[in-house]
């Protein structure tokens, strides 16, 4: 292990382990810095990532046969990363007065170290591994204000629907390596193209296990009950992490498993994957609608996001799958930055409410104006990030004759700015009984700044990202 490697690995799990030694120490000097501690350990990981990221003659790398750092995992850990970085952030001012910042803190990181092995992962076992390491933290993140019953449901309904999506996921894994005799994603792959294997009923089960356990996960209708619930009673940093991190996620162990090990089935699994796509979009937004909470509503919305996605994994050509991942990119800063706006709202005017909303742009502007970039950035409204991906999604399945998902994709984008634009008209032309401007967090206003750039000019000037993200299909 070169020491680049050893940077992007280490520090998580390092830095997690070693919290409370650091947590004892800074009380010694009778300060809490415990979130600067986190910090510094991803931005290190961070920082290494993209050096190898953006080393693109950079060989494959492969840890004792089970992990592979290759442009693809180095695509995954680099957005994991980037929104742990922010909600770290954020949760200087947000989560300042937690009762129990050590297990914040120390979880943000693991959890984050787990997602970033899920796309490492080439060994279905070390996957499932990496699943749970990635998810078990959360379910603590969720529910970590324990006075607040709205969070502690929506952390057991998070664990118990994670528990059968991981239940799913162990037997179709099981299945395989019956067939297969193994866990290696590539073996599998290479044995199920074999005529003796094509036709295995054993294997079409292990295909619908995968997809109902990966789908709880990356939220596709009809696995998607837990999400409004989870999003809605969870801190909103945390659901932020959970909309933007694992959820991309699930959909980097989706993307590997079935490129890799399935692909010999993909007329097959291409066919369900635009099914789930066309009602996971439509319900998603029809559900965000009808919602009176803003948190809920960006639930639904995430929903709708996902359908989006899975239209690259519908049309699973180059283009597809560099849409998907694309998206996936922006979906992770938009949404983020949406929840970021809703967690700033809640810490000064103490309301999710939509009717909250009323008057945002006066009396808290740059939250608002960030918002508002950010939810025209999801309606995919151009020249923003949102319009550019979802355009290369659409064109992908016009390639593949699946114009009539394309066609499904435009009405439901167009449906969604119903809703979107009724929060933007609440913001500017509502009145609220108080219009008194309050002070923005100076940190969430930053981080909001940072996110309205990065949707802006990855939106105005795709190129240089766009071109980068194309080459990773074919290295899969």
């Amino acid at each position: 292990m070169d020491l680049l490697t050893a940077l992007f690995l280490l520090p998580l799990p390092l830095f997690g382990l070693l919290t409370p030694a650091a947590d004892w120490l800074f009380r010694t000097v009778k300060k809490n810095l415990v979130p600067y501690w986190t910090l510094t350990a991803l931005l290190v990981s961070l920082g290494s990532a993209l050096v190898m990221f953006l080393q693109t003659q950079r060989p494959l790398t492969l840890v004792s046969g089970v992990l592979s750092i290759d442009a693809f995992s180095l695509f995954f850990a680099v957005i994991f990363l980037l929104i742990s970085v922010l909600v770290n952030v954020t949760s200087l001012s947000y989560m300042s007065r937690t009762e129990n910042p050590l297990a914040y803190y120390g979880l943000l990181l693991f959890s984050t170290f787990g997602m970033i092995l899920v796309a490492l992962s080439v060994d279905l076992v070390v996957l499932f591994v990496s699943w749970e390491l990635m998810s078990v933290p959360t379910y603590v993140l969720t529910g970590i204000l324990k006075k607040d019953p709205a969070s502690n449901e929506a952390a057991l309904k998070y664990f118990l629907v994670s528990a059968l999506s991981s239940g799913l996921v162990i037997y179709a894994i099981s299945l395989l390596f019956g067939i297969t005799k193994s866990t290696n994603m590539i073996v599998i792959g290479e044995a199920l193209s074999s005529q003796n294997l094509l036709l295995e009923p054993l294997t079409v089960v292990a295909i619908a296990l995968f997809i109902a356990g990966f789908g709880m996960k990356v939220a596709a209708v009809p696995f998607h009950m837990w999400i409004p619930d989870a999003y809605e009673g969870a801190p909103t940093t945390i659901a932020a992490l959970l909309a933007a991190g694992t959820k991309s996620g699930g959909f980097a162990a989706l993307i590997r498993v079935f490129f890799v090990s399935l692909a010999v089935y993909k007329a097959d699994w291409s066919v369900i994957f635009a099914v789930i796509a066309l009602l996971t979009m439509t319900l998603g937004n029809v559900g965000a609608l009808t919602q009176k909470s803003f948190t809920r509503l960006l639930a639904y919305s995430s929903i709708a996001q996902s359908g989006y996605i899975m239209i690259g994994l519908a049309a699973p050509t180059t283009l597809g799958v560099g849409g998907a991942l694309f998206h996936i990119l922006n979906h992770s800063i938009m949404k983020s930055a949406a929840f970021f706006a809703a967690a700033a709202v809640m810490m000064k005017l103490s309301t999710t409410a939509l009717d909250g909303y009323s008057g945002l742009g006066k009396r808290m502007p740059h939250t608002a104006l960030a918002l508002t970039i950010s939810l025209l950035a999801l309606a995919g409204v151009p020249p923003l990030n949102g319009f550019m991906s979802k355009l290369v999604l659409f064109t992908a399945a016009m390639e593949s004759n699946l114009s009539w998902l394309a066609l499904a994709g435009v009405l439901n984008s167009a449906f969604s700015l119903a809703y979107y634009g009724w929060i933007i008209k609440r913001m500017y032309l509502d009145d609220a009984p108080d219009m008194t401007r309050v002070k923005e967090p100076r940190l969430f206003v930053s981080v909001l700044a940072f996110s309205a750039a990065v949707i802006i000019l990855t939106g105005v000037y795709p190129e240089p990202v766009l071109s980068v993200i194309m080459m990773i299909p074919s290295r899969l």
